[in-house]
Protein backbone atom coordinates (compact mmCIF):
# COMPACT_ATOMS: atom_id res chain seq x y z
CA UNK A 1 0.00 0.00 0.00
CA UNK A 2 1.49 3.29 -1.22
CA UNK A 3 1.81 6.19 1.72
CA UNK A 4 -0.22 9.08 1.97
CA UNK A 5 0.70 11.26 -0.76
CA UNK A 6 2.88 14.65 0.03
CA UNK A 7 0.42 18.19 -0.63
CA UNK A 8 0.52 17.64 -4.57
CA UNK A 9 1.80 14.38 -6.12
CA UNK A 10 2.31 14.06 -10.19
CA UNK A 11 1.86 10.44 -11.12
CA UNK A 12 3.14 10.03 -15.43
CA UNK A 13 3.46 6.83 -17.06
CA UNK A 14 2.29 5.94 -20.49
CA UNK A 15 -0.73 3.53 -21.64
CA UNK A 16 -1.49 0.73 -19.03
CA UNK A 17 1.61 1.55 -16.90
CA UNK A 18 -0.71 1.39 -13.44
CA UNK A 19 -0.86 4.70 -13.40
CA UNK A 20 -4.73 5.52 -12.21
CA UNK A 21 -4.25 2.48 -9.85
CA UNK A 22 -1.08 3.67 -8.23
CA UNK A 23 -2.75 7.43 -8.22
CA UNK A 24 -5.69 5.78 -6.49
CA UNK A 25 -3.82 3.99 -3.87
CA UNK A 26 -2.15 7.08 -2.88
CA UNK A 27 -5.54 8.95 -2.56
CA UNK A 28 -6.75 5.89 -0.63
CA UNK A 29 -4.38 6.02 1.73
CA UNK A 30 -5.84 9.41 3.15
CA UNK A 31 -8.39 9.89 5.21
CA UNK A 32 -11.98 9.91 2.85
CA UNK A 33 -13.84 10.97 1.84
CA UNK A 34 -12.10 10.98 -1.78
CA UNK A 35 -12.98 13.14 -4.68
CA UNK A 36 -12.10 11.70 -8.29
CA UNK A 37 -11.89 14.19 -10.90
CA UNK A 38 -12.53 12.50 -14.80
CA UNK A 39 -11.70 14.69 -17.27
CA UNK A 40 -12.59 11.51 -20.27
CA UNK A 41 -15.48 12.18 -22.22
CA UNK A 42 -16.51 9.01 -23.91
CA UNK A 43 -17.19 9.62 -27.53
CA UNK A 44 -17.16 5.55 -28.97
CA UNK A 45 -17.95 2.49 -27.40
CA UNK A 46 -14.49 1.38 -26.48
CA UNK A 47 -13.83 4.87 -24.72
CA UNK A 48 -17.44 4.24 -22.56
CA UNK A 49 -15.78 0.75 -21.87
CA UNK A 50 -12.46 2.61 -20.27
CA UNK A 51 -14.52 4.90 -18.25
CA UNK A 52 -16.75 1.63 -16.77
CA UNK A 53 -13.54 -0.29 -15.99
CA UNK A 54 -11.96 2.91 -13.78
CA UNK A 55 -15.41 3.93 -11.98
CA UNK A 56 -15.71 -0.21 -11.66
CA UNK A 57 -12.39 -0.44 -9.48
CA UNK A 58 -12.90 2.46 -6.99
CA UNK A 59 -14.70 1.51 -4.36
CA UNK A 60 -17.99 3.26 -2.89
CA UNK A 61 -16.09 5.83 -0.61
CA UNK A 62 -14.74 7.75 -4.02
CA UNK A 63 -17.31 10.81 -5.42
CA UNK A 64 -16.51 11.07 -8.62
CA UNK A 65 -16.80 14.61 -10.91
CA UNK A 66 -16.88 14.79 -14.27
CA UNK A 67 -14.92 17.73 -15.51
CA UNK A 68 -13.56 17.84 -18.92
CA UNK A 69 -12.72 21.51 -18.99
CA UNK A 70 -13.40 22.82 -15.51
CA UNK A 71 -10.91 21.21 -13.85
CA UNK A 72 -8.90 24.42 -12.37
CA UNK A 73 -12.61 25.15 -10.75
CA UNK A 74 -13.09 21.10 -9.23
CA UNK A 75 -9.93 21.19 -7.47
CA UNK A 76 -10.18 24.78 -6.06
CA UNK A 77 -13.91 23.85 -4.69
CA UNK A 78 -12.41 20.36 -3.68
CA UNK A 79 -12.98 20.14 0.57
CA UNK A 80 -10.06 16.84 0.85
CA UNK A 81 -7.91 14.38 -1.38
CA UNK A 82 -8.10 15.04 -5.03
CA UNK A 83 -7.40 12.46 -7.59
CA UNK A 84 -7.50 14.32 -11.24
CA UNK A 85 -7.39 11.61 -13.79
CA UNK A 86 -6.28 12.46 -16.58
CA UNK A 87 -4.40 15.92 -17.28
CA UNK A 88 -3.51 14.84 -21.01
CA UNK A 89 -7.29 14.40 -21.66
CA UNK A 90 -8.11 17.75 -20.13
CA UNK A 91 -5.44 18.89 -22.08
CA UNK A 92 -7.09 17.33 -25.38
CA UNK A 93 -9.82 18.98 -24.25
CA UNK A 94 -8.42 22.67 -23.87
CA UNK A 95 -7.42 22.62 -27.51
CA UNK A 96 -10.46 20.84 -29.22
CA UNK A 97 -12.29 23.70 -27.57
CA UNK A 98 -9.36 26.25 -28.89
CA UNK A 99 -8.83 27.58 -24.94
CA UNK A 100 -6.17 29.69 -23.76
CA UNK A 101 -3.42 26.62 -22.34
CA UNK A 102 -1.14 29.11 -20.75
CA UNK A 103 -4.26 30.64 -18.80
CA UNK A 104 -5.76 27.37 -18.09
CA UNK A 105 -2.71 25.88 -16.85
CA UNK A 106 -1.57 29.13 -14.61
CA UNK A 107 -5.59 28.83 -12.63
CA UNK A 108 -4.47 24.76 -12.58
CA UNK A 109 -1.45 25.27 -10.57
CA UNK A 110 -2.89 28.08 -8.33
CA UNK A 111 -5.80 25.84 -7.88
CA UNK A 112 -3.44 23.41 -6.83
CA UNK A 113 -1.17 25.35 -4.26
CA UNK A 114 -4.57 26.18 -2.61
CA UNK A 115 -6.20 22.76 -2.44
CA UNK A 116 -6.84 22.16 1.25
CA UNK A 117 -6.02 18.36 0.87
CA UNK A 118 -3.53 16.51 -1.13
CA UNK A 119 -4.22 16.64 -5.41
CA UNK A 120 -2.56 13.49 -7.14
CA UNK A 121 -2.68 14.42 -10.66
CA UNK A 122 -2.00 11.90 -13.48
CA UNK A 123 -0.96 12.22 -16.60
CA UNK A 124 0.09 10.07 -19.78
CA UNK A 125 3.87 10.21 -20.92
CA UNK A 126 4.04 11.10 -24.94
CA UNK A 127 7.40 12.93 -25.48
CA UNK A 128 9.21 9.47 -25.09
CA UNK A 129 8.34 8.16 -28.77
CA UNK A 130 8.95 9.55 -32.41
CA UNK A 131 8.37 13.14 -33.22
CA UNK A 132 4.83 13.04 -34.91
CA UNK A 133 4.19 13.67 -38.54
CA UNK A 134 1.20 16.15 -38.00
CA UNK A 135 1.42 19.37 -36.90
CA UNK A 136 -1.58 18.62 -34.14
CA UNK A 137 0.26 16.16 -32.89
CA UNK A 138 3.21 17.47 -32.60
CA UNK A 139 1.03 20.58 -30.64
CA UNK A 140 -0.44 18.41 -28.38
CA UNK A 141 2.71 16.90 -27.79
CA UNK A 142 4.18 19.85 -26.81
CA UNK A 143 1.64 21.35 -24.65
CA UNK A 144 1.46 17.82 -22.67
CA UNK A 145 5.25 18.15 -22.11
CA UNK A 146 5.13 21.84 -20.78
CA UNK A 147 2.08 20.95 -18.78
CA UNK A 148 4.15 18.29 -17.11
CA UNK A 149 7.26 20.46 -16.53
CA UNK A 150 5.62 22.86 -14.66
CA UNK A 151 3.29 20.99 -12.70
CA UNK A 152 6.69 18.79 -12.04
CA UNK A 153 7.99 22.14 -10.69
CA UNK A 154 5.50 22.47 -8.66
CA UNK A 155 4.89 19.00 -7.24
CA UNK A 156 6.21 18.20 -3.63
CA UNK A 157 7.07 14.41 -5.82
CA UNK A 158 7.10 13.19 -8.98
CA UNK A 159 6.39 9.15 -10.09
CA UNK A 160 6.85 7.81 -13.24
CA UNK A 161 5.08 4.38 -13.31
CA UNK A 162 6.82 1.38 -15.62
CA UNK A 163 4.90 -1.97 -16.03
CA UNK A 164 2.85 -1.41 -13.13
CA UNK A 165 6.22 0.00 -10.87
CA UNK A 166 6.18 3.33 -9.32
CA UNK A 167 9.96 5.08 -9.94
CA UNK A 168 9.76 7.98 -8.03
CA UNK A 169 11.45 11.04 -10.04
CA UNK A 170 11.38 13.48 -7.69
CA UNK A 171 11.14 12.46 -4.17
CA UNK A 172 9.20 14.46 -1.45
CA UNK A 173 11.55 16.79 0.83
CA UNK A 174 12.19 16.15 4.43
CA UNK A 175 9.18 18.05 6.55
CA UNK A 176 11.30 20.40 9.00
CA UNK A 177 12.30 18.23 11.87
CA UNK A 178 12.51 15.18 10.46
CA UNK A 179 15.29 12.99 11.08
CA UNK A 180 17.43 11.88 7.98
Amino acid sequence: MPQSPPRMTLVLGGARSGKSAYAEGLIEACPGPWLYLATAQAFDDEMVARIAQHRARRAGAWRTRDVPLALPEAVAASEGPVLVDCLTLWLTNLILAEADLDAATARLLEACAGAPGPVVLVGNEVGLGIVPDNALARRFRDAAGRLHQQLAARADRVVLTVAGLPLVVKPQAPTAGASA
